[in-house]
């Protein structure tokens, strides 16, 4: 099982828009196909909040060949439609993290 990150730092001039949009089109999109599974969305904690925030936006998916053709056939049009939206106010850079075990 893969945990497909995107952690996006946001102008606090559309945070609560930037949010808006992460929980009604984003991950409602993302979601859709059923590829990626389990969304979160959860708020970066900082120590100074001045110029803005930073949310990390998680899915689980299935394996990293999987992941890469929801990339390619959704992810990127998904992405493209966010950054039209939001402009240079948003920026975002992807980790992909694999779940270890913690039984023996």
């Amino acid at each position: 099982m893969i945990i497909f990150n995107t952690t996006f730092q946001v102008d606090k001039s559309i945070i609560p828009q930037s949010i808006d949009y992460l929980k009604k089109e984003y991950i409602q999109k993302a979601v859709k196909s059923g590829v990626l599974q389990e969304p979160h969305l959860r708020k970066v904690l900082h120590d100074n909040e001045d110029e803005g925030a930073s949310f990390s936006v998680q899915f689980t998916v299935k394996d990293i060949p999987t992941l890469n053709k929801w990339l390619k056939e959704e992810g990127n049009a998904i992405n493209q439609a966010l950054v039209q939206h939001f402009g240079p106010l948003i920026a975002g850079f992807s980790t992909l993290l694999e779940e270890i075990a913690l039984d023996a």
